[in-house]
């Protein structure tokens, strides 16, 4: 009952601050002229993500579970990847896929990149040759983290001086400065963070009365848990019609989900971080590689009807959010 109340009282917080947090990213991209995908990549993305660095901290140098960490880290993948099902439910007028700009392909295809050098690590385990104590894919998690950052950032740039026209007909916040704006991001950014911190350990109260696996634990109940920041973040996005805010926040939010594991694995040091780990997160890892290029192709095709509430790519990425349930469920130990 008690972590009930304080789950409540996380998310009730989470849900205040992080609407907030969307409006004033939305402000800071049009003033800024950043762009609302990068806005999303880079600091709606960073901000949501902290409760997976904090958690995968934790498990690695406090608790010894490498299994939470890295199950955290791509289970959150995936449900990010579904948080994109739930708001095509809620954005009405058309498939959310439909209104989101080409420039989300940048960074989700990063995030798929990063996703299958997971993938291969898993594979491989203890018979990749470490360079210290670190495996050398999280030399590449980094490298390309950077690198997409700057690409989106110019793609971004390049976009704007296209359109400048038309995004100056468009201002919506022209009573509100540039300084207000980052102020009252920044003071919603740490109360959702203060919140989201608390709800990993929460989770896995929770979960661990129910006895399941590390290995489902970390995929299941804990990715959810520190996932709860982008979900409410990008619904309240969404209602402002902040779309690219939305979706460039949840595929940022993978890529620097992957930079996160990076982190892990220099801080465990018995060896790369993913020989130590269950290959079952093979599975989570690859769904969310599916899924991710099931979101490509609704945001190519851009579908503009959907069969009663969800556009067919929502449809096929929640599909393969219960399969990859249902496995893991199965495999559990």
């Amino acid at each position: 009952m008690l972590l009930l109340i304080e789950f409540i009282i996380c998310t009730s917080v989470i849900v205040y601050a992080g609407t907030r947090l969307s409006k004033y990213g939305d402000i800071i991209a049009e003033k800024t002229g950043l762009g609302k995908t990068w806005i999303g990549v880079i600091l709606m993305a960073s901000v949501t993500s902290l409760p997976e660095l904090v958690t995968g901290i934790s498990s690695v140098t406090y608790a010894g579970v490498p299994d939470i960490a890295v199950g955290d880290v791509i289970g959150s993948c995936v449900f990010n990847m579904s948080i994109l099902a739930i708001l095509d439910a809620v954005y009405r007028p058309m498939p959310v896929s439909a209104k989101a700009h080409h420039g989300n392909i940048l960074s989700a295809g990063f995030g798929i990149l990063l996703l299958s050098i997971v993938v291969m690590g898993l594979f491989f385990g203890n018979r990749i040759f470490p360079l210290w104590w670190i495996g050398p894919y999280s030399l590449l998690f980094a490298g390309i983290y950077f690198i997409a950052m700057r690409l989106v950032y110019f793609y971004e740039k390049k976009q704007i001086s296209l359109f400048i026209q038309d995004m100056a007909a468009e201002l919506k916040y022209k009573g509100i400065s540039t300084k207000t704006a980052i102020l009252n991001f920044c003071v919603n950014a740490v109360f959702v963070v203060i919140a989201a911190i608390f709800l990993p350990k929460i989770g896995e109260g929770i979960a661990e009365s129910t006895g399941l696996g590390q290995t489902f634990v970390g995929n299941i109940f804990i990715a959810i848990s520190t996932s709860l920041p982008e979900l409410v973040v990008c619904i309240a996005a969404v209602k402002i019609d902040a779309v690219d805010l939305a979706i460039g926040n949840l595929f940022g939010s993978n890529v620097f989900n992957i930079f996160i594991l990076a982190i892990d694995d220099f801080l465990f040091t018995k060896g790369p971080i993913l020989s130590f780990v269950n290959q079952n997160h093979i599975i989570p890892a690859v769904s969310a590689i599916a899924m991710t290029s099931i979101a490509v192709i609704g945001l190519t095709y851009r579908s503009e009807k959907k069969p009663l509430f969800l556009a067919w790519d929502s449809i096929g990425i929640l599909l393969l959010y219960v399969i990859n349930l249902m496995s893991l469920y199965m495999l559990r130990e």
